[in-house]
């Protein structure tokens, strides 16, 4: 379903001595002024290949690299080398509260949204009200986004995404949004969809949720593949370098 060869992405980063503000940068770099950069790699040399059905946890400390390999295989970014193939329809959820307009409607939102994920209007009047029932949105659905709190938003988000009918999920810890309840229904679904034989790529911090959820783990390091295989075995090596860590060893 998926293989990378060799990916890498390279971000520009300011480097000064005194940290400016991005509206700074802007008015220096539109008056000429020099703006000291330096390189960093977000991913180096990465070559994967993921199975159809598979479910592949993605761990790592923050920065390791694990939402860039999710933006990279979903087409949100561009890779500064190496090839990047994916077959199938991808569920993003990445950033729930993406492709939303606050000053309109939820009602809107949901019509907007879906379109940018390939829904054609009359697909998303067929789902309109399995999407709104799932996210508990019935009293609010014709308020504007603005009124909304994040987890109601988030709710809004996953509710779309997940009324794909994808060949691929891509969870990028959505389920440390919202209250208990609804974090179980996300839980419930998304194992739906494995039990379906969905693609998942599942990132989170929760090596209980990936040891649930996942057959195999990938271990991301400073951008870098530190680990792949066996869930058990990696999370295993991964938990011990984790509490070595915290010792100070």
């Amino acid at each position: 379903m998926i293989t990378l060869r060799d990916v890498s992405v390279q971000y520009r980063l300011i480097s000064e001595a005194r940290r400016s503000t991005f509206q700074e940068y802007i008015i220096r770099y539109l008056k000429g002024k020099r703006v000291q950069t330096r390189p960093f790699l977000a991913l180096r040399d990465i070559s994967l290949d993921i199975d159809e059905g598979e479910s592949l946890g993605i761990i790592g400390h923050n920065g390791a690299g694990k939402s860039t390999l999710l933006k990279v295989i979903s087409g949100v970014i561009v890779p500064s080398g190496g090839t990047v193939r994916v077959q199938g329809k991808i569920a993003p959820l990445i950033e729930l509260s993406a492709g939303f307009d606050h000053e309109l409607t939820g009602r809107e939102n949901i019509y907007l949204n879906a379109s940018i994920l390939g829904f054609s209007r009359r697909e998303i009047a067929d789902k309109y009200e399995s999407i709104v029932k799932f996210a508990e949105l019935e009293d609010f659905i014709d308020s504007p986004l603005k009124s909304y709190s994040s987890g109601m938003i988030a709710r809004l988000g996953f509710s779309i995404a997940t009324e794909i009918d994808p060949d691929i999920l891509m969870v990028d810890e959505v389920l440390a949004v919202g209250d208990a309840h609804f974090k179980d229904k996300s839980k419930k679904r998304i194992s739906e969809f494995r039990n379906r034989g969905i693609t998942i790529l599942f990132v989170s911090h929760n090596m209980e949720e990936v040891r649930n959820l996942c057959n195999r783990v990938l271990w991301l390091d400073h951008g870098s593949i530190k680990m792949i295989g066996d869930a058990a075995e990696v999370i295993s090596e991964y938990e011990t370098q984790q509490s070595h860590m915290k010792a100070g060893v």
